[in-house]
């Protein structure tokens, strides 16, 4: 697998979310690592990518409410377990569950499998509150999809929760999770 810097010079064929991404995080001066591959659709798939780029790619998970009004990305480490009742405990919302493939492509302009913090750029209403495990704010790099699953990227953690988050406009909640019962 081939690791290249920045965004790829031929673009045909790629899909304008995934674009979009290239042109945020080069409007805003952040430099990024890029690695193409087939569709990673769970974490096992991504371990490959991990290996090229150098950095393990965070779990993203895009949860709700039971009610559907709160809406949640969760960024954490990938080997970590979810344990929902240990999330639910520390923001104080009962009944966590995934949130569905239209309220994913509805508030991040992304589909099931390409969950990202780079779809908050697409969240310009401010709907989804951004979780972070604490364990990755001391990691150098994040790896995360730019709002595809067909390609990763490896970007300095500083970049992302400063200069993208600030550019966004969303706030990190951080949060810690053990993975325990």
């Amino acid at each position: 697998m081939n690791v290249y810097k920045g965004r790829p010079n031929v673009t045909e064929g790629r899909e304008a979310r995934e674009l979009a991404v290239y042109d945020t995080l080069d409007a805003l001066g952040i430099k990024y690592d890029r690695a193409d591959h087939g569709a990673a659709m769970t974490m096992e798939d991504c371990r490959e990518t991990d290996d090229a780029l150098g950095v393990r790619m965070c779990k993203n998970l895009f949860l709700c409410n039971r009610q559907k009004t709160d809406f949640y990305l969760l960024l954490m480490p990938a080997d970590k377990p979810f344990k929902t009742k240990e999330l639910s405990a520390q923001i104080g919302s009962a009944r966590l569950s995934f949130a569905s493939a239209e309220d994913m492509e509805r508030y991040l302009g992304v589909s099931p499998g390409a969950v990202s913090v780079m779809g908050l750029m697409n969240d310009t209403d401010k709907n989804v509150k951004l979780l972070v495990d604490g364990e990755l704010a001391s990691n150098e790099y994040i790896g995360c999809h730019p709002c595809v699953n067909t390609s990763s990227l490896k970007i300095r953690t500083a970049d992302v929760f400063r200069t993208f988050l600030a550019f966004t406009g969303h706030e990190i909640t951080y949060v810690k999770l053990t993975g325990a019962e």
